[in-house]
């Protein structure tokens, strides 16, 4: 149908039967499927199906395709084994785990002997010495939990098989990652987003790459027994283009320290909003604060983001292309930027609405074969 291939390459597949072809049917399918085979296919245009027949990437799509000859442990449930079960099996006692990681260590050592002129006061030189570190988490991963009659054994037991890790990379990425984090780099001489990389493991090129601007930034008063003491406050957006946008507000006396706060905040509650078509919102939701009240509708392609700055800079930050709002009451900016996310995250998409009417998906998408819809 095209879903993997290109546009140009699925007008190619939709040719009419030969008459070679129509006899190979013919001998899998009797007349009557034939029939109902050609009917099926009079009734789809070949146009629309190659237009809407594509494998869909925005939020909350649906895996139409899954490779069923691969297990995935934390999904599949583990085959059983169909050789005999040995009754004896059992779980190794802690003497008996370290007895096998032992003779591990002794097969590295006799594959890697001790250089004749190993000096441990050269570091180069005790770099070689064999077991090391990664052997040690090798074995510990590698050694079996089970013993049998026959010895040690790989259970078949109820628990997902673990998955094997390359150690040598994983060690090899660490370092490389200690040795980024101490060079300074010349994007971010102050290590403003130091502690933001540590706490969500994106790198300096992510952050950067998010669209990021303050919307809302005033002076703030309290008064206090000793008298007036004033800051800034701040309310940012931060979005990735494809579907994510969050808020952040931060306070603070110094007017840069607070924004970059407010920035940082708003990377950190980003969230998923729904999309439809990855280009507007999925029919009409309304969000309210206070007394701001705004409405967003869904328009069709082509329409563009006709509405107010702040909730443009926010649809443009979450990657919805056709949007428009109104806000009839009040218009604090604070507020209306607070009620339009909290708009955007209210969205229903007709997964949540199959399910609450008791219908199958494609009942409420009216859509029977997996396109863009």
């Amino acid at each position: 149908m095209g879903l993997i291939t290109s546009q140009k390459q699925s007008r190619e597949l939709f040719k009419p039967y030969d008459q070679e072809t129509k006899e190979a049917l013919a001998k899998r399918y009797t007349p009557e499927q034939i029939r109902a085979i050609e009917a099926g296919e009079q009734a789809i245009d070949p146009q629309d199906l190659n237009e809407r027949g594509v494998i869909r990437t925005d939020w909350g799509s649906l895996p139409y395709l899954d490779d069923f000859s691969v297990i995935r442990p934390s999904i599949d449930r583990k085959p059983r084994s169909e050789a005999p079960v040995d009754p004896n099996m059992r779980l190794m006692t802690e003497k008996e785990m370290v007895d096998e990681m032992r003779k591990y260590d002794m097969k590295i050592m006799k594959e890697h002997p001790t250089a004749p002129d190993f000096n441990f006061e050269d570091e180069a030189s005790r770099s070689t010495v064999r077991p090391n570190r990664i052997d040690m988490f090798r074995a510990i991963d590698e050694t079996p939990e089970f013993i049998g009659s026959n010895g040690p054994v790989v259970s078949e037991s109820a628990l997902a098989p673990g998955v094997r890790m390359d150690f040598e990379a994983a060690m090899d990425d660490s370092e490389s990652s200690k040795e980024k984090d101490a060079e300074e780099d010349e994007r971010d001489p102050d290590g403003v987003f130091d502690r933001l990389r540590k706490q969500t493991g994106l790198t300096l090129d992510q952050i950067r790459s998010y669209q990021v601007k303050v919307l809302v930034r005033h002076r703030v008063v309290n008064q206090t027994r000793l008298g007036k003491i004033q800051s800034q406050y701040c309310l940012a957006i931060a979005g990735n283009g494809n579907g994510r946008l969050g808020l952040g507000e931060a306070k603070g006396q110094e007017p840069e320290d607070t924004q970059v706060n407010a920035r940082i905040q708003a990377i950190k509650n980003m969230q998923p909003i729904p999309r439809y078509e990855e280009r507007t919102i999925f029919g009409e939701v309304e969000g309210k604060v206070s007394a701001a009240e705004v409405t967003l509708m869904a328009r069709p392609p082509g329409f563009g983001l006709r509405c107010q700055h702040l909730i443009f800079e926010m649809a443009r930050a979450a990657g919805i292309q056709d949007l428009s709002a109104k806000v009839p009451r009040s218009r604090n900016k604070m507020n209306t930027v607070k009620a339009t996310y909290q708009a955007l995250m209210k969205q229903r998409i007709p997964d949540e609405v199959a399910r609450g009417m008791g219908k199958k998906l494609v009942d409420v998408r009216k859509v029977y074969y997996g396109g863009r819809v």
